[in-house]
Protein backbone atom coordinates (compact mmCIF):
# COMPACT_ATOMS: atom_id res chain seq x y z
CA UNK A 1 0.00 0.00 0.00
CA UNK A 2 0.81 3.83 -1.05
CA UNK A 3 1.53 5.44 2.21
CA UNK A 4 2.82 8.31 1.57
CA UNK A 5 4.08 10.79 -1.21
CA UNK A 6 6.27 13.54 -0.46
CA UNK A 7 7.07 16.24 -3.70
CA UNK A 8 9.64 18.54 -3.75
CA UNK A 9 10.05 21.16 -6.79
CA UNK A 10 8.49 19.32 -9.56
CA UNK A 11 6.75 20.70 -12.18
CA UNK A 12 4.22 23.26 -10.81
CA UNK A 13 4.35 22.04 -7.25
CA UNK A 14 6.87 23.19 -4.96
CA UNK A 15 5.92 21.41 -1.56
CA UNK A 16 3.37 18.45 -1.08
CA UNK A 17 2.81 15.67 1.50
CA UNK A 18 -0.11 13.42 0.24
CA UNK A 19 -0.70 10.48 3.01
CA UNK A 20 -2.77 8.22 1.83
CA UNK A 21 -4.75 5.38 2.97
CA UNK A 22 -6.73 2.24 2.81
CA UNK A 23 -9.86 2.09 0.41
CA UNK A 24 -11.11 4.28 -1.59
CA UNK A 25 -8.85 7.58 -2.12
CA UNK A 26 -10.41 10.00 -4.31
CA UNK A 27 -8.79 13.17 -6.20
CA UNK A 28 -10.87 15.80 -7.92
CA UNK A 29 -10.17 19.22 -8.92
CA UNK A 30 -11.02 21.49 -12.43
CA UNK A 31 -9.40 20.49 -15.51
CA UNK A 32 -5.63 21.48 -15.77
CA UNK A 33 -5.59 21.79 -11.88
CA UNK A 34 -2.45 19.67 -11.74
CA UNK A 35 -4.03 16.21 -11.31
CA UNK A 36 -2.18 14.68 -14.00
CA UNK A 37 0.85 16.25 -12.75
CA UNK A 38 0.74 14.26 -9.41
CA UNK A 39 0.49 11.02 -10.95
CA UNK A 40 3.54 12.20 -13.80
CA UNK A 41 5.49 12.52 -10.06
CA UNK A 42 4.32 9.08 -8.93
CA UNK A 43 5.51 7.47 -12.13
CA UNK A 44 8.95 9.42 -12.11
CA UNK A 45 9.72 7.48 -8.44
CA UNK A 46 8.42 4.61 -10.05
CA UNK A 47 11.17 4.32 -12.90
CA UNK A 48 8.25 5.23 -15.45
CA UNK A 49 9.08 6.11 -18.72
CA UNK A 50 7.51 10.19 -19.23
CA UNK A 51 8.43 13.42 -19.67
CA UNK A 52 11.65 15.04 -19.22
CA UNK A 53 11.06 18.96 -18.08
CA UNK A 54 10.29 17.94 -14.91
CA UNK A 55 12.28 20.27 -12.42
CA UNK A 56 9.47 23.28 -11.28
CA UNK A 57 11.54 26.72 -12.95
CA UNK A 58 13.78 28.21 -10.55
CA UNK A 59 14.62 25.09 -8.75
CA UNK A 60 18.13 23.18 -8.45
CA UNK A 61 16.97 20.18 -7.47
CA UNK A 62 13.46 18.12 -8.23
CA UNK A 63 12.31 14.93 -5.56
CA UNK A 64 9.77 12.62 -5.17
CA UNK A 65 9.80 10.02 -1.94
CA UNK A 66 7.29 7.13 -1.93
CA UNK A 67 6.43 5.21 1.25
CA UNK A 68 4.60 1.79 1.05
CA UNK A 69 3.75 -0.45 3.20
CA UNK A 70 5.19 -4.04 2.20
CA UNK A 71 3.05 -7.37 4.18
CA UNK A 72 4.89 -9.89 4.96
CA UNK A 73 5.31 -12.19 1.52
CA UNK A 74 4.98 -9.12 -0.83
CA UNK A 75 6.18 -9.48 -4.27
CA UNK A 76 8.34 -6.67 -3.84
CA UNK A 77 10.46 -8.43 -1.32
CA UNK A 78 11.97 -11.12 -4.02
CA UNK A 79 12.64 -8.23 -6.20
CA UNK A 80 14.87 -6.36 -3.23
CA UNK A 81 16.19 -9.70 -2.09
CA UNK A 82 17.78 -10.00 -5.27
CA UNK A 83 19.49 -6.49 -5.64
CA UNK A 84 21.08 -7.19 -2.25
CA UNK A 85 18.41 -5.35 0.10
CA UNK A 86 17.41 -5.97 2.37
CA UNK A 87 13.00 -6.48 2.71
CA UNK A 88 11.92 -4.37 5.50
CA UNK A 89 8.07 -3.51 6.55
CA UNK A 90 8.19 -0.19 4.99
CA UNK A 91 9.77 0.94 1.37
CA UNK A 92 10.98 4.35 0.98
CA UNK A 93 12.18 4.79 -2.76
CA UNK A 94 13.57 8.51 -3.28
CA UNK A 95 14.41 10.03 -7.10
CA UNK A 96 15.98 13.35 -7.69
CA UNK A 97 16.78 14.89 -11.15
CA UNK A 98 18.54 18.32 -11.74
CA UNK A 99 16.84 20.62 -14.98
CA UNK A 100 19.83 19.06 -16.72
CA UNK A 101 18.16 15.67 -16.48
CA UNK A 102 20.68 14.20 -14.10
CA UNK A 103 18.74 11.64 -12.14
CA UNK A 104 19.55 9.52 -9.38
CA UNK A 105 16.94 7.27 -7.14
CA UNK A 106 17.78 5.51 -3.56
CA UNK A 107 15.68 2.33 -2.12
CA UNK A 108 15.81 2.31 1.80
CA UNK A 109 19.14 4.58 1.18
CA UNK A 110 20.33 2.32 -1.05
CA UNK A 111 21.71 3.76 -4.62
CA UNK A 112 19.60 1.74 -7.43
CA UNK A 113 19.05 1.94 -11.20
CA UNK A 114 15.36 2.89 -13.17
CA UNK A 115 14.97 -0.64 -13.98
CA UNK A 116 15.12 -1.82 -10.34
CA UNK A 117 12.67 0.79 -10.06
CA UNK A 118 10.65 -0.65 -12.54
CA UNK A 119 10.69 -3.88 -11.47
CA UNK A 120 9.31 -2.75 -8.00
CA UNK A 121 6.59 -0.42 -9.65
CA UNK A 122 5.34 -3.87 -11.24
CA UNK A 123 4.64 -5.51 -7.33
CA UNK A 124 3.36 -2.10 -6.25
CA UNK A 125 1.16 0.06 -8.31
CA UNK A 126 -1.03 -0.57 -11.06
CA UNK A 127 -2.39 2.69 -13.58
CA UNK A 128 -5.09 2.28 -15.55
CA UNK A 129 -7.12 4.97 -17.34
CA UNK A 130 -9.52 5.06 -19.82
CA UNK A 131 -6.89 3.58 -22.85
CA UNK A 132 -5.50 1.10 -20.33
CA UNK A 133 -3.66 -0.71 -23.61
CA UNK A 134 -1.34 -2.91 -20.87
CA UNK A 135 -4.63 -5.08 -20.18
CA UNK A 136 -7.39 -5.43 -21.79
CA UNK A 137 -6.54 -3.53 -25.48
CA UNK A 138 -3.06 -5.81 -25.68
CA UNK A 139 -3.87 -9.26 -26.84
CA UNK A 140 -0.83 -10.25 -25.79
CA UNK A 141 -1.81 -9.45 -22.26
CA UNK A 142 -4.66 -11.40 -22.57
CA UNK A 143 -3.48 -14.80 -21.06
CA UNK A 144 -1.37 -13.48 -18.41
CA UNK A 145 -5.27 -12.02 -17.24
CA UNK A 146 -6.88 -15.19 -17.96
CA UNK A 147 -3.61 -17.17 -15.78
CA UNK A 148 -4.20 -14.66 -13.08
CA UNK A 149 -7.86 -15.15 -12.72
CA UNK A 150 -7.65 -18.83 -13.08
CA UNK A 151 -4.71 -19.03 -10.20
CA UNK A 152 -2.98 -21.27 -12.87
CA UNK A 153 1.00 -20.18 -11.43
CA UNK A 154 1.97 -23.37 -10.13
CA UNK A 155 0.58 -24.96 -13.09
CA UNK A 156 2.12 -22.45 -15.57
CA UNK A 157 5.91 -22.77 -13.54
CA UNK A 158 5.78 -26.61 -13.95
CA UNK A 159 5.00 -25.83 -18.01
CA UNK A 160 7.50 -23.22 -18.34
CA UNK A 161 10.27 -26.31 -16.32
CA UNK A 162 8.83 -28.94 -18.76
CA UNK A 163 9.40 -26.72 -21.61
CA UNK A 164 13.10 -25.61 -20.27
CA UNK A 165 13.46 -29.46 -20.31
CA UNK A 166 12.65 -29.86 -23.86
CA UNK A 167 14.82 -27.33 -25.25
CA UNK A 168 17.63 -28.47 -23.34
CA UNK A 169 16.66 -32.02 -24.60
CA UNK A 170 16.17 -30.52 -28.10
CA UNK A 171 19.81 -28.51 -27.97
CA UNK A 172 21.60 -31.94 -27.00
CA UNK A 173 20.22 -33.85 -29.31
CA UNK A 174 20.84 -31.00 -32.06
CA UNK A 175 24.55 -30.83 -30.77
CA UNK A 176 24.98 -34.58 -30.95
CA UNK A 177 23.20 -34.52 -35.03
CA UNK A 178 25.36 -31.99 -35.61
CA UNK A 179 28.45 -33.25 -34.42
CA UNK A 180 27.95 -36.89 -36.00
CA UNK A 181 28.16 -34.83 -39.21
CA UNK A 182 31.22 -33.58 -38.71
CA UNK A 183 32.89 -37.33 -37.43
CA UNK A 184 31.20 -38.52 -40.95
CA UNK A 185 32.73 -36.39 -42.99
CA UNK A 186 36.38 -37.47 -41.35
CA UNK A 187 35.12 -40.76 -40.68
CA UNK A 188 37.88 -41.94 -43.42
CA UNK A 189 40.81 -39.82 -42.05
CA UNK A 190 40.01 -41.11 -38.65
CA UNK A 191 40.06 -44.92 -39.75
CA UNK A 192 43.28 -44.15 -41.61
CA UNK A 193 45.11 -42.37 -38.87
CA UNK A 194 44.02 -44.53 -35.82
CA UNK A 195 45.26 -47.54 -38.52
CA UNK A 196 48.49 -45.63 -39.05
CA UNK A 197 48.90 -44.63 -35.83
CA UNK A 198 47.79 -48.14 -33.78
CA UNK A 199 50.75 -50.00 -36.47
CA UNK A 200 53.67 -47.63 -35.62
CA UNK A 201 52.53 -47.29 -31.54
CA UNK A 202 54.48 -44.91 -30.73
CA UNK A 203 55.90 -44.53 -26.89
CA UNK A 204 56.26 -41.36 -24.80
CA UNK A 205 59.92 -40.68 -24.53
CA UNK A 206 61.09 -42.91 -27.61
CA UNK A 207 61.78 -40.53 -29.96
CA UNK A 208 64.51 -39.11 -27.92
CA UNK A 209 65.79 -42.64 -26.94
CA UNK A 210 66.11 -43.57 -30.36
CA UNK A 211 68.12 -40.40 -31.28
CA UNK A 212 70.24 -41.59 -28.19
CA UNK A 213 70.87 -44.68 -29.68
CA UNK A 214 71.52 -43.93 -33.30
CA UNK A 215 74.05 -41.17 -32.49
CA UNK A 216 75.99 -44.50 -30.47
CA UNK A 217 74.90 -46.76 -33.36
CA UNK A 218 76.83 -43.70 -35.85
CA UNK A 219 79.58 -43.32 -33.84
CA UNK A 220 80.51 -47.42 -33.51
CA UNK A 221 80.35 -47.42 -37.26
CA UNK A 222 83.34 -45.03 -37.75
CA UNK A 223 85.36 -47.31 -34.84
CA UNK A 224 84.26 -50.52 -36.87
CA UNK A 225 85.84 -48.53 -39.80
CA UNK A 226 88.88 -47.66 -38.42
CA UNK A 227 89.11 -50.94 -36.91
CA UNK A 228 88.84 -52.91 -40.35
CA UNK A 229 91.36 -50.82 -41.40
CA UNK A 230 93.75 -51.58 -39.16
CA UNK A 231 93.06 -55.38 -39.00
CA UNK A 232 93.61 -55.09 -43.05
CA UNK A 233 96.99 -53.48 -41.60
CA UNK A 234 97.71 -56.15 -40.15
CA UNK A 235 96.41 -59.11 -42.54
CA UNK A 236 98.51 -61.34 -44.59
CA UNK A 237 98.13 -59.20 -47.14
CA UNK A 238 99.32 -56.31 -44.96
CA UNK A 239 102.36 -56.35 -42.48
CA UNK A 240 102.20 -60.25 -41.45
CA UNK A 241 102.38 -60.80 -45.04
CA UNK A 242 105.20 -58.89 -45.01
CA UNK A 243 107.29 -59.98 -41.92
CA UNK A 244 106.68 -63.54 -43.37
CA UNK A 245 108.45 -62.52 -46.32
CA UNK A 246 111.24 -61.04 -44.67
CA UNK A 247 111.32 -64.21 -42.14
CA UNK A 248 111.69 -66.42 -45.17
CA UNK A 249 114.19 -64.50 -46.88
CA UNK A 250 116.43 -64.15 -43.98
CA UNK A 251 116.22 -67.71 -43.08
CA UNK A 252 117.01 -68.57 -46.41
CA UNK A 253 119.75 -66.25 -46.20
CA UNK A 254 121.33 -67.82 -42.96
CA UNK A 255 121.20 -71.28 -44.34
CA UNK A 256 122.87 -70.05 -47.92
CA UNK A 257 125.47 -67.65 -45.70
CA UNK A 258 126.30 -69.79 -42.41
CA UNK A 259 130.19 -69.47 -42.65
CA UNK A 260 129.62 -65.93 -43.80
CA UNK A 261 126.93 -65.00 -41.13
CA UNK A 262 128.84 -66.95 -38.39
CA UNK A 263 125.06 -66.72 -36.35
CA UNK A 264 124.66 -63.15 -36.87
CA UNK A 265 121.12 -63.69 -38.43
CA UNK A 266 119.99 -65.91 -35.31
CA UNK A 267 119.43 -62.45 -33.25
CA UNK A 268 116.83 -60.49 -36.78
CA UNK A 269 115.26 -64.20 -36.85
CA UNK A 270 114.28 -64.39 -32.77
CA UNK A 271 113.10 -60.84 -33.21
CA UNK A 272 111.06 -61.30 -36.31
CA UNK A 273 109.58 -64.84 -34.31
CA UNK A 274 108.94 -62.87 -31.72
CA UNK A 275 107.16 -59.52 -33.81
CA UNK A 276 105.09 -62.59 -36.11
CA UNK A 277 103.63 -63.40 -32.06
CA UNK A 278 102.60 -59.61 -30.99
CA UNK A 279 100.88 -59.25 -34.43
CA UNK A 280 99.33 -62.26 -34.01
CA UNK A 281 97.84 -61.12 -30.62
CA UNK A 282 96.95 -57.46 -31.59
CA UNK A 283 94.78 -59.37 -34.59
CA UNK A 284 92.95 -61.42 -31.07
CA UNK A 285 92.53 -58.10 -29.33
CA UNK A 286 91.00 -56.33 -32.58
CA UNK A 287 89.02 -59.59 -33.14
CA UNK A 288 87.95 -59.41 -29.66
CA UNK A 289 87.07 -55.64 -29.44
CA UNK A 290 84.78 -55.87 -33.02
CA UNK A 291 83.06 -58.70 -31.13
CA UNK A 292 82.93 -55.93 -28.02
CA UNK A 293 81.06 -53.62 -30.41
CA UNK A 294 77.12 -54.50 -31.92
CA UNK A 295 77.19 -57.93 -33.58
CA UNK A 296 74.21 -56.91 -35.77
CA UNK A 297 75.27 -53.87 -38.02
CA UNK A 298 71.77 -53.43 -39.79
CA UNK A 299 70.62 -52.08 -36.27
CA UNK A 300 71.31 -48.53 -37.20
CA UNK A 301 69.20 -48.87 -40.31
CA UNK A 302 66.62 -49.86 -38.09
CA UNK A 303 66.89 -47.31 -35.48
CA UNK A 304 66.41 -44.71 -38.24
CA UNK A 305 64.19 -45.92 -40.36
CA UNK A 306 61.77 -45.88 -36.87
CA UNK A 307 62.76 -42.50 -35.98
CA UNK A 308 62.55 -41.09 -39.26
CA UNK A 309 59.20 -42.68 -39.24
CA UNK A 310 58.15 -41.06 -36.11
CA UNK A 311 59.14 -37.98 -36.60
CA UNK A 312 57.39 -37.61 -39.90
CA UNK A 313 54.15 -38.78 -38.21
CA UNK A 314 55.14 -36.28 -36.07
CA UNK A 315 55.20 -33.78 -38.61
CA UNK A 316 52.17 -34.64 -40.47
CA UNK A 317 49.60 -34.23 -37.64
CA UNK A 318 51.45 -30.85 -36.50
CA UNK A 319 52.21 -32.74 -33.13
CA UNK A 320 55.63 -33.30 -31.33
CA UNK A 321 56.43 -37.01 -31.38
CA UNK A 322 55.75 -37.52 -27.62
CA UNK A 323 52.57 -36.14 -28.11
CA UNK A 324 51.79 -38.94 -31.02
CA UNK A 325 50.16 -40.95 -28.27
CA UNK A 326 47.67 -38.81 -27.01
CA UNK A 327 46.90 -37.56 -30.38
CA UNK A 328 45.48 -41.66 -31.48
CA UNK A 329 43.98 -41.61 -28.13
CA UNK A 330 41.72 -38.80 -29.02
CA UNK A 331 41.03 -39.64 -32.63
CA UNK A 332 40.15 -43.33 -31.11
CA UNK A 333 37.69 -41.71 -29.35
CA UNK A 334 36.49 -39.69 -31.92
CA UNK A 335 36.12 -42.98 -33.89
CA UNK A 336 34.50 -44.37 -31.02
CA UNK A 337 32.19 -42.03 -31.09
CA UNK A 338 31.24 -42.12 -34.79
CA UNK A 339 30.87 -46.05 -34.21
CA UNK A 340 28.42 -45.43 -31.55
CA UNK A 341 26.57 -42.69 -32.49
CA UNK A 342 23.90 -44.43 -33.57
CA UNK A 343 22.99 -45.89 -29.86
CA UNK A 344 23.93 -42.39 -28.55
CA UNK A 345 21.36 -40.23 -31.01
CA UNK A 346 18.65 -43.02 -29.94
CA UNK A 347 18.85 -42.34 -26.68
CA UNK A 348 18.77 -38.56 -27.36
CA UNK A 349 16.00 -38.79 -29.26
CA UNK A 350 13.85 -40.55 -26.86
CA UNK A 351 14.84 -38.54 -24.25
CA UNK A 352 13.75 -35.53 -26.50
CA UNK A 353 10.37 -37.78 -27.26
CA UNK A 354 10.07 -37.85 -23.50
CA UNK A 355 10.52 -34.25 -22.62
CA UNK A 356 7.88 -33.73 -25.20
CA UNK A 357 5.37 -35.42 -23.72
CA UNK A 358 5.68 -34.45 -20.40
CA UNK A 359 5.29 -30.81 -21.60
CA UNK A 360 2.62 -31.67 -23.94
CA UNK A 361 0.73 -33.16 -20.78
CA UNK A 362 1.28 -30.19 -18.72
CA UNK A 363 0.30 -27.94 -21.58
CA UNK A 364 -2.84 -30.07 -22.05
CA UNK A 365 -3.94 -29.68 -17.85
CA UNK A 366 -2.88 -25.75 -18.41
CA UNK A 367 -5.29 -25.68 -21.65
CA UNK A 368 -8.48 -27.67 -19.39
CA UNK A 369 -7.30 -25.19 -16.61
CA UNK A 370 -7.64 -22.10 -18.66
CA UNK A 371 -10.80 -23.24 -20.79
CA UNK A 372 -12.70 -23.48 -17.21
CA UNK A 373 -11.52 -20.76 -16.06
CA UNK A 374 -12.31 -19.16 -19.18
CA UNK A 375 -16.09 -20.19 -18.71
CA UNK A 376 -15.93 -18.86 -14.92
CA UNK A 377 -14.03 -15.40 -16.44
CA UNK A 378 -17.15 -14.73 -18.69
CA UNK A 379 -19.40 -15.26 -16.00
CA UNK A 380 -18.02 -13.35 -13.82
CA UNK A 381 -17.87 -10.58 -16.19
CA UNK A 382 -21.33 -10.82 -17.27
CA UNK A 383 -22.37 -10.16 -13.49
CA UNK A 384 -19.92 -6.99 -13.16
CA UNK A 385 -21.42 -5.54 -16.32
CA UNK A 386 -24.82 -5.59 -15.65
CA UNK A 387 -24.68 -3.13 -12.57
CA UNK A 388 -22.67 -1.01 -14.60
CA UNK A 389 -25.30 -0.21 -17.41
CA UNK A 390 -24.04 -2.99 -19.83
CA UNK A 391 -26.38 -5.64 -19.36
CA UNK A 392 -26.68 -6.50 -22.76
CA UNK A 393 -23.21 -6.29 -23.82
CA UNK A 394 -21.21 -10.25 -24.03
CA UNK A 395 -17.45 -11.01 -23.05
CA UNK A 396 -16.31 -13.48 -24.63
CA UNK A 397 -13.00 -15.28 -23.53
CA UNK A 398 -11.21 -17.37 -26.31
CA UNK A 399 -8.78 -19.91 -25.75
CA UNK A 400 -7.43 -21.53 -28.76
CA UNK A 401 -5.06 -23.42 -29.83
CA UNK A 402 -1.31 -22.07 -29.96
CA UNK A 403 2.32 -23.48 -30.81
CA UNK A 404 3.42 -25.24 -27.83
CA UNK A 405 5.74 -23.07 -25.67
CA UNK A 406 6.87 -21.83 -22.18
CA UNK A 407 3.29 -20.58 -21.71
CA UNK A 408 1.54 -23.38 -22.85
CA UNK A 409 -0.18 -24.11 -26.15
CA UNK A 410 -2.84 -21.91 -25.91
CA UNK A 411 -3.66 -18.21 -27.11
CA UNK A 412 -6.02 -16.35 -25.47
CA UNK A 413 -8.21 -13.33 -26.64
CA UNK A 414 -11.03 -10.95 -25.32
CA UNK A 415 -13.56 -10.46 -27.37
CA UNK A 416 -16.82 -8.41 -26.60
CA UNK A 417 -20.50 -7.02 -28.15
CA UNK A 418 -22.36 -4.53 -27.08
CA UNK A 419 -25.30 -4.99 -28.75
CA UNK A 420 -27.28 -7.86 -29.10
CA UNK A 421 -27.27 -9.60 -32.58
CA UNK A 422 -23.90 -7.49 -33.33
CA UNK A 423 -21.27 -9.45 -34.16
CA UNK A 424 -17.92 -9.97 -31.72
CA UNK A 425 -14.45 -8.45 -31.80
CA UNK A 426 -11.48 -6.86 -30.50
CA UNK A 427 -12.02 -4.12 -27.91
CA UNK A 428 -10.68 -1.39 -29.45
CA UNK A 429 -12.59 -2.53 -32.38
CA UNK A 430 -16.08 -2.55 -30.82
CA UNK A 431 -15.98 -0.64 -27.80
CA UNK A 432 -16.10 3.32 -27.19
CA UNK A 433 -14.47 4.85 -24.81
CA UNK A 434 -16.66 4.73 -21.90
CA UNK A 435 -17.29 0.83 -22.32
CA UNK A 436 -13.88 0.46 -22.53
CA UNK A 437 -13.54 1.97 -19.01
CA UNK A 438 -16.54 -0.13 -17.46
CA UNK A 439 -15.24 -2.86 -19.32
CA UNK A 440 -11.68 -2.52 -17.67
CA UNK A 441 -13.30 -1.96 -14.06
CA UNK A 442 -15.82 -4.92 -14.38
CA UNK A 443 -12.47 -7.34 -15.75
CA UNK A 444 -10.05 -5.86 -12.60
CA UNK A 445 -12.89 -6.32 -10.10
CA UNK A 446 -13.05 -10.11 -11.22
CA UNK A 447 -9.42 -10.40 -11.35
CA UNK A 448 -8.99 -8.91 -7.77
CA UNK A 449 -11.05 -11.02 -6.18
CA UNK A 450 -9.69 -12.76 -3.08
CA UNK A 451 -6.48 -10.65 -2.92
CA UNK A 452 -5.08 -7.67 -1.17
CA UNK A 453 -2.16 -5.20 -0.60
CA UNK A 454 -2.37 -3.92 -4.05
CA UNK A 455 -2.39 -0.28 -4.80
CA UNK A 456 -4.40 0.64 -8.22
CA UNK A 457 -4.96 3.88 -9.67
CA UNK A 458 -7.61 4.83 -12.41
CA UNK A 459 -6.64 7.81 -13.99
CA UNK A 460 -10.30 9.77 -14.85
CA UNK A 461 -11.30 5.98 -15.87
CA UNK A 462 -15.24 7.12 -15.83
CA UNK A 463 -14.64 9.71 -18.57
CA UNK A 464 -17.76 8.97 -21.24
CA UNK A 465 -20.24 8.14 -18.48
CA UNK A 466 -22.60 9.79 -15.91
CA UNK A 467 -25.87 9.50 -13.94
CA UNK A 468 -26.45 5.95 -12.79
CA UNK A 469 -23.33 4.59 -14.66
CA UNK A 470 -21.43 6.80 -13.10
CA UNK A 471 -22.93 5.83 -9.86
CA UNK A 472 -21.97 2.02 -10.63
CA UNK A 473 -18.59 2.82 -12.29
CA UNK A 474 -18.03 4.24 -8.28
CA UNK A 475 -19.57 1.16 -6.52
CA UNK A 476 -17.39 -1.03 -8.49
CA UNK A 477 -14.52 0.78 -7.49
CA UNK A 478 -15.66 1.25 -4.09
CA UNK A 479 -15.70 -2.93 -4.07
CA UNK A 480 -12.42 -2.53 -5.02
CA UNK A 481 -10.89 -0.76 -2.35
CA UNK A 482 -12.70 -3.03 -0.01
CA UNK A 483 -9.91 -5.52 -0.76
CA UNK A 484 -7.18 -2.39 -2.22
CA UNK A 485 -5.95 0.72 -2.35
CA UNK A 486 -7.53 2.65 -5.12
CA UNK A 487 -6.88 6.01 -6.31
CA UNK A 488 -9.09 7.36 -8.18
CA UNK A 489 -9.19 10.75 -10.38
CA UNK A 490 -12.16 11.50 -11.24
CA UNK A 491 -14.45 14.23 -12.63
CA UNK A 492 -17.57 12.48 -12.16
CA UNK A 493 -19.27 13.67 -8.36
CA UNK A 494 -21.24 10.43 -8.23
CA UNK A 495 -17.33 8.42 -7.88
CA UNK A 496 -16.03 11.08 -5.98
CA UNK A 497 -19.31 10.97 -3.12
CA UNK A 498 -18.51 7.29 -3.03
CA UNK A 499 -14.62 7.63 -2.03
CA UNK A 500 -13.74 7.27 1.87
CA UNK A 501 -11.01 9.76 1.59
CA UNK A 502 -11.41 12.83 -0.80
CA UNK A 503 -8.70 15.12 -1.95
CA UNK A 504 -8.95 18.87 -3.91
CA UNK A 505 -6.21 19.52 -6.04
CA UNK A 506 -6.12 23.20 -7.22
CA UNK A 507 -3.73 25.97 -9.41
CA UNK A 508 -3.17 28.85 -7.55
CA UNK A 509 -0.87 31.59 -8.57
CA UNK A 510 1.27 33.18 -5.42
CA UNK A 511 3.83 35.56 -5.81
CA UNK A 512 3.79 35.18 -9.24
CA UNK A 513 4.32 32.27 -9.55
CA UNK A 514 1.91 29.57 -10.42
CA UNK A 515 1.64 26.38 -8.27
CA UNK A 516 -0.80 22.94 -7.61
CA UNK A 517 -1.64 22.47 -4.37
CA UNK A 518 -3.89 19.39 -2.52
CA UNK A 519 -5.79 20.05 0.18
CA UNK A 520 -7.26 16.75 2.04
CA UNK A 521 -11.37 17.70 2.57
CA UNK A 522 -12.90 17.39 5.31
CA UNK A 523 -16.56 16.58 5.60
CA UNK A 524 -18.50 20.43 4.72
CA UNK A 525 -15.21 20.59 2.17
CA UNK A 526 -16.16 17.57 0.36
CA UNK A 527 -19.96 18.45 0.21
CA UNK A 528 -18.65 21.90 -1.57
CA UNK A 529 -16.47 20.29 -3.69
CA UNK A 530 -18.79 17.28 -5.21
CA UNK A 531 -21.35 20.38 -5.02
CA UNK A 532 -19.07 21.94 -7.21
CA UNK A 533 -18.87 19.29 -9.59
CA UNK A 534 -22.08 19.00 -9.99
CA UNK A 535 -23.25 22.85 -10.68
CA UNK A 536 -20.09 24.22 -11.95
CA UNK A 537 -18.14 27.41 -10.30
CA UNK A 538 -21.53 28.77 -8.82
CA UNK A 539 -22.50 26.22 -5.93
CA UNK A 540 -26.28 26.53 -4.83
CA UNK A 541 -28.40 25.16 -2.20
CA UNK A 542 -29.68 22.52 -4.10
CA UNK A 543 -26.02 21.59 -5.18
CA UNK A 544 -25.22 21.23 -1.80
CA UNK A 545 -28.14 19.14 -0.90
CA UNK A 546 -27.42 17.01 -4.28
CA UNK A 547 -23.84 16.63 -2.92
CA UNK A 548 -25.16 15.44 0.48
CA UNK A 549 -27.61 13.06 -0.67
CA UNK A 550 -24.86 11.50 -3.36
CA UNK A 551 -22.45 11.42 -0.55
CA UNK A 552 -24.91 9.75 2.10
CA UNK A 553 -26.54 7.17 -0.22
Amino acid sequence: MLRSLTIRDMLLIDRLELDLRPGLNVLTGETGAGKSILLDCLGFVLGWRGRADLVRQGADLGEVIAEFDLPAGHGAEAVLREAGIEAEETLILRRTVTPEGRRQAWANDRRVGAELLRNLSEHLVELHGQHDDRGLLDPKGHRALLDEFAGSAPLLAEVRAAFSALSRARRDRETAESRLQQLKAEEDFLRHAVGELDKLAPEPGEDALLDVRRRALQQAEKVREDMARAVQALSPQGAEGVLRDAQRWLEGAAERGATVFEGRLDAPLAALTRAMAELSDAQAGIDHALDALDADPSELDRVEERLFAIRAMARKHSVTADDLGLLAQDLRRRLEALDGADRDMAALEKAESTARAAHLALCAQLTALRTEAAVRLDQAMASELAPLKMERAVFRTEVRPDTPGQDGADAVAFTVATNPGAPSGPLNRIASGGELSRFLLALKVCLTEGTSGLTMIFDEIDRGVGGATADAVGRRLRRLAEEAQVLVVTHSPQVAALGAHHWRVEKRVIDERTLSTITALDPSDRVDEVARMISGDQITDAAREAARALISA
